[in-house]
């Protein structure tokens, strides 16, 4: 029988005091709403509802790519009303789970098996409710003698008695989707807030004598609701905690989990290791055998095997096998580096390709540049790429030699085997196997110092 998902993402998430929408607000590198979705996909689950209001528009663009149907609720009355939008949209002949949009830490695991609880004890519909130390602000459960829901009693409503239960409402349901949605049609909003509440139909569910079962989950951690920007936080570090786990387990190691950050989506290869103060960001891929670290930061780039990257920050960038870089380099987007690449401290790199075993060992800018194999930049190099207007490539040929602090004034081709001496500027073309010097006499002025001080 199909299961269809339905997320409930339409509130705007007072207590984060932000104009982006609670659900795009980042969990390790993407919004919190896309890691539901992916959990509810690792499920087995294709046929996703995302219920929208408040920036429907930024929701829409930031999870255009992921393969769901976005369902509008213009006005938000309430849980129910919410789930009352999807009704099209979802297959009434199946079952349909329900989820919260700020529930970030759920795991397919726990999905599939509210599913399977609810199928095997044939019931209409399931709680996924939780035990908690401290279940203040949280609706109870309270179950019959058979240990079925006879109702959820909300914080407000709850007695003395009723306040020291600690098994709470998740907010998570799974139900047969024909008979929630006719429930659905019962709904009264009679109350003070004149909203529809997804919890009543559980009453009505009980009066047709409709079983209504209650699944525990194993903890409260994959529960968890965000907000607030204190629960953002806690849910940023559960979801590294469990990255930088699954990472250890395939064979990386991060010398101090503590003060390393790492992404969701991040691919590290075994052997590697992670130097602490090191932060790998988006969709960031790195090979085998790698050194990272420490105090690194690199985003959604590219990375070989054998590299080795101290204290620097990487961006966009692609680096192949046997590459080093750092101390204290900055290689922007649009930088690949080629086998054997050497970068040192203090260079920047932007927008260049260098070619297999060349060297830019330390405080050099190169831009724009195409830069050939075995190729020596010396220290203080600078390609002068940028006239105030327009950008101009600089191109080194196969094992060019730079002399330090020279100046490339862009566009300009330094042929094969060709050297600059050290201290010139070069604003023309050099041919092949020649020696390119531009150096103004040196003049002496005696007396000069002394002058210049009267």
């Amino acid at each position: 029988m199909k299961v269809s998902a339905v997320i409930l993402a339409a509130g705007k998430g007072v207590r984060m005091v932000s104009a982006l929408p609670k659900i795009l607000h980042p969990v390790a590198g993407k919004p919190m709403t896309a890691h539901i979705i992916d959990q509810v996909k690792a499920a087995g689950i294709s046929d996703i509802v995302l219920v929208i209001g408040f920036g429907r528009q930024q929701v829409e663009e930031a999870l255009s790519g992921r393969q769901i149907k976005f369902v509008v609720q213009e006005q938000q009355l309430g849980t129910g009303h919410a789930l009352m939008q999807a009704a099209e949209a979802v297959d009434h002949d199946g079952q349909v789970l329900v989820l919260a949009g700020d529930t970030p830490l759920l795991t397919a695991a726990l999905l599939k098996e509210l599913i399977d609880y609810h199928k095997e004890q044939g019931a209409k519909a399931t709680v996924l409710s939780c035990m908690t130390d401290n279940p203040y602000g949280y609706g109870r459960i309270i179950r019959d003698k058979e240990g079925y829901l006879e109702r959820i009693v909300e914080e407000k409503d709850a007695d003395a008695d009723q306040k020291t239960i600690n098994e709470i409402n998740s907010g998570i349901y799974c139900f047969d989707a024909g008979l929630v949605f006719d429930c659905l049609s019962q709904l009264k909003n009679n109350n003070a807030q004149q909203e529809y509440y997804l919890t009543e139909v559980f009453e009505i569910m009980k009066r047709e004598n409709k079983p209504v079962a209650v699944f525990m989950s194993p903890d409260s951690e994959s529960v968890y609701g965000i907000n607030d920007r204190e629960q953002l936080a806690f849910a940023e570090s559960v979801i590294r905690r469990r990255k930088n786990l699954e990472l250890m387990k395939g064979g990386v190691t991060i010398s101090d989990p503590l003060s390393t950050f790492i992404d969701s989506e991040v691919k590290i290869g075994p052997d590697t290791v992670i130097l602490p103060f090191t932060l790998i960001e988006g969709s960031t891929v790195i090979g085998q055998n790698c050194v990272i670290g420490p105090g690194t930061r690199i985003s959604s780039s590219l990375i070989g095997n054998g590299v080795h990257i101290e204290s620097s920050r990487i961006n966009e960038a692609e680096i192949a096998d046997d590459c080093n870089i750092g101390p204290f380099a900055y290689l922007r987007p649009g930088v690949v580096l080629h086998n054997g690449v050497k970068v040192g401290d203090f260079v920047e790199v932007k927008k260049s390709i260098i070619g297999e075993n060349s060297k830019i060992p330390h405080l050099s800018y190169v831009g724009d540049a195409q830069v050939g194999k075995g190729v020596n930049i010396g220290a203080g190099t600078i390609t002068c790429n940028y006239d105030g207007q327009h950008k101009y490539p600089t191109v080194l040929e196969d094992g060019v030699f730079i002399g330090s602090n020279t100046n490339l004034v862009a566009p300009v081709r330094i042929g094969k085997n060709s050297t600059t001496g050290a201290g010139s500027t070069i604003t023309k073309d050099v041919e092949e196997n020649s020696l390119a010097i531009e150096r103004a006499p040196q003049k002496n002025i005696s007396g000069w110092a002394k002058r210049s001080k009267e």
